[in-house]
């Protein structure tokens, strides 16, 4: 399955060599990894680039609204066994970042890309890949990306005619419409939590019908596909109905369902699922998400949650009541500027915990925790909320730009 080995052009690999120059200068100046600014430069020296880096790969990109980060690592994981993999395990995930990831990887087999769904239909022209996993599509970042069935539908088109195979979520009617118009799909029964944004038919504005873990428009007749693996409870069962078990360091259902999408993708490039799922239990944390951390003489556990699907899926990981929670929300242009995705979170779920907000929109947070009929403390910083929080672990939970901020203050 191997691609293209043509060697570097001489402007290809000046655009290398000044992308990683100006990732180095970045770095040195204390402003983050540098690989946006590197993909940046190398794009304008050479627009072709990432195409040519990936020319020799087997390329597998993962989109969605939420997990993309946390399966790119499991995928890449499990294709290590196959040979060596490159991959943007950090989640810089729109073109620059690709370009500046794949550019270190001369000596790869696999590039196993996390792409921005926005940017998917593009970044999928350019580098070819044999295999797309998408995993679900919810609202998210409203003043930046499309509607969700404007988005399924761009998906959709941009997908047509594609020879990848398609490893796609059968649970998600979104994910379904923009994975049909491929003639070559593996549909994974991975579960859908969040369910508020896939109410109505993508094929034909119907209201969808959801029996028990069926769903179907009876209106036109667009229905749930038969899936081919599924999750089931600690299980992933394959195409041959054979049961194999999920061992994750990472908590909770959503990396279970990250976990049988990527043994799906995996088995596709000759890799069995036991030794997938094997090699995936050596994934601890992922880019901070679920790493355990001591700040001021106490233990915190830090959680990415950047929109309702998100929150939904932490608030059942997070330690029973009376364990204490922070929660910080900021609202800058990574996060999103509209902070109006608050009030689809059913903060009602926190009930019994000790809260303490911080953040940048903490002050849009606390009405929304009024509102719900919870008890909060509102902090200007991490450490007030620390000292403030009862005994035993604290789950800390924040979205994109808060959990950067987060990781920094705690040395993570």
């Amino acid at each position: 399955m191997a691609g293209n080995t043509e060697p570097l052009s001489p402007r290809a690999k000046l655009a290398v060599t000044a992308g990683k120059a100006a990732a180095a200068v970045s770095r040195a100046a204390g402003r983050g990894s540098g690989s946006v600014i590197g993909g940046r430069v190398a794009l304008k020296l050479d627009p072709d680039l990432l195409a040519r880096l990936a020319g020799h790969l087997d390329v597998i990109l993962v989109s969605a609204t939420n997990g993309k980060t946390t399966t790119t690592r499991l995928i890449a994981e499990a294709l290590r066994a196959g040979g060596p993999v490159v991959s943007n395990a950090l989640g810089a995930n729109m073109p620059a970042g690709i370009t500046s990831a794949l550019a270190g990887g001369s000596d790869a087999k696999y590039g196993v890309i996390e792409v921005d769904e926005k940017y998917l239909a593009g970044v999928a022209r350019d580098v070819t890949p044999k295999a797309i996993a998408l995993l679900n599509l919810s609202r998210d970042q409203l003043d930046r990306a499309a509607e969700t069935r404007m988005l399924a539908e761009r998906w959709r088109e941009g997908l047509a005619g594609s020879k990848a195979l398609i490893v796609a979520n059968a649970d998600d009617p979104l994910i379904v419409w923009a994975a049909s118009s491929s003639a070559n799909v593996v549909w994974v029964a991975a579960g859908q939590e969040w369910k508020d944004d896939a109410w109505s038919c993508p094929s034909c504005g119907g209201v969808m019908q959801r029996p028990g873990n069926d769903w179907f428009c009876a209106e036109c007749g667009f229905r749930r596909p038969t899936p081919s693996w599924a999750l089931s409870g600690d299980h992933v069962l394959d195409p041959h109905g054979s049961a194999w078990p999920i061992k994750l360091q990472l908590p909770g259902r959503a990396n279970k369902a990250n976990a049988t999408t990527s043994a799906a993708v995996a088995a596709a490039f000759g890799v069995p699922p036991q030794v997938a799922l094997e090699r995936m239990y050596s994934v601890q944390a992922v880019a901070g998400r679920y790493d355990v951390v001591s700040f001021l003489d106490r233990e915190l556990r830090l959680l990415l949650a950047k929109n309702p699907a998100g929150w939904l899926e932490t608030f059942s990981l997070i330690d029973p009541p009376p364990t204490p929670v922070i929660l910080s929300v900021n609202a800058r242009g990574a996060d999103g500027t509209d902070t109006s995705w608050l009030w689809d979170v059913d903060y009602t779920r926190l009930a019994g915990h000790p809260i303490f907000v911080l953040g940048d929109r903490r002050l849009d947070l606390a009405v929304r925790l009024e509102v719900a009929g919870l008890d909060f403390e509102v902090c200007e910083s991490l450490d007030e909320a620390v000292k403030m929080a009862p005994p035993g672990r604290i789950e800390v939970i924040a979205n994109y730009t808060a959990f950067q901020d987060l990781r920094r203050r705690v040395g993570n």
